[in-house]
This record gives C-alpha cells, structure tokens and sequence, in this order.
C-alpha cells in the first residue's frame, strides 16, 4: 500500500468512526457500530488470493457500505467512481430488497455482501430465531456464489465454521 493510499484509508477510517460516532452494536447495545464497517473493511485486506484491486476497492466499499443506509450524510468527495459505485450497488432499503436484488448485481458485490453477512451474525445474538434462519439461509446462498466465481478464501472459510458449524 503506497503512503498516499494508507492516507486515504486513515481518512476514510475517521469519516466512518464519526459518522456512526454515538451509534451501537444491537447485541449489546454499548460495543461502536463503527466495529463492524471497520471489521469488514480490514478482513478483506487479508484475502492474499484476491486481486489487489478487489480488495483495495472492497476495503473502502466495505467502510462505507452503511453511510447511505443508516446516516444522512453524503459520501465524501475524495472516493473513486468504482468505489462510490460499490457503495450504491451495496445499498437496500430493506433486508427483502436486498436477498432478491443482489443477484443482480457485480460478483463482487455480492462478494463484499458476505463480509457484511458474516460479520453480523458474528454478534447475531440479539436476532430472534426466525431472523436467524432467514440470514442464514441467505448467507448460505451468498457463500455458494462467492466460491463459485472466487474460490476459496478467508471470510468463506469464516462462513462455513459459523453456517455450517465446523470449527
């Protein structure tokens, strides 16, 4: 990473911290919201098979995947134009929207939406059964697809010891 890229990283860290600045986790109702953007976005980064650029773009779609979604803010200016798309292609009104839309979109998307899955269910504690089902399910599928166009990787080795159990 040059020391122009991990400047940018170091920026878009502080946007997202204050942007979610007040906001907590559901299980616990204490541990930042800002855990889980920054927990996505840093696992990505350890994907020694995925092409740099997937995982430089995802890392930054990853930190900023929920600013549309639960803040009012605007996106900051200093983003690339495959990253603010990243970011929109991430972005659902709903939980519903997105288990039938996501196949529409890039296979990195839905690539990027594993991290996301999987780092909530992570700390899935405060989701009903019923919920848990339903994501679970949906994480499944999600999981199928990303080895089918990425191979094997590190979240899909995380995702099989939580969806299947297998630690």
């Amino acid at each position: 990473m040059s020391k122009e890229q991990y400047s940018n990283l170091n920026e878009h860290v502080k946007f997202v911290m204050k942007a979610h600045e007040g906001d907590v986790r559901g299980w616990d109702m204490e541990t930042p919201y800002a855990i889980h953007p920054l927990w996505c976005s840093m696992t990505i980064y350890s994907e020694t098979t995925l092409p740099k650029q997937i995982r430089d773009e995802g890392a930054v779609v990853l930190l900023y995947h929920d600013i549309l979604e639960d803040t009012k803010l605007n996106l900051p200016d200093n983003l690339t134009p495959d990253e603010v798309d990243g970011i929109i292609q991430m972005t659902f009104t709903g939980m519903t929207q997105e288990m039938v839309e996501v196949w529409n979109r890039e296979p990195k998307i839905r690539l990027f939406k594993l991290y996301d899955k999987i780092s909530n269910l992570l700390d899935s504690s405060w989701m009903t059964p019923e919920i848990i089902e339903i994501y679970t399910s949906y994480t499944k599928k999600l999981l199928e697809d990303v080895e089918q166009n990425f191979g094997q990787l590190n979240i899909t080795r995380i995702a099989r010891a939580i969806l299947y159990k297998k630690f």
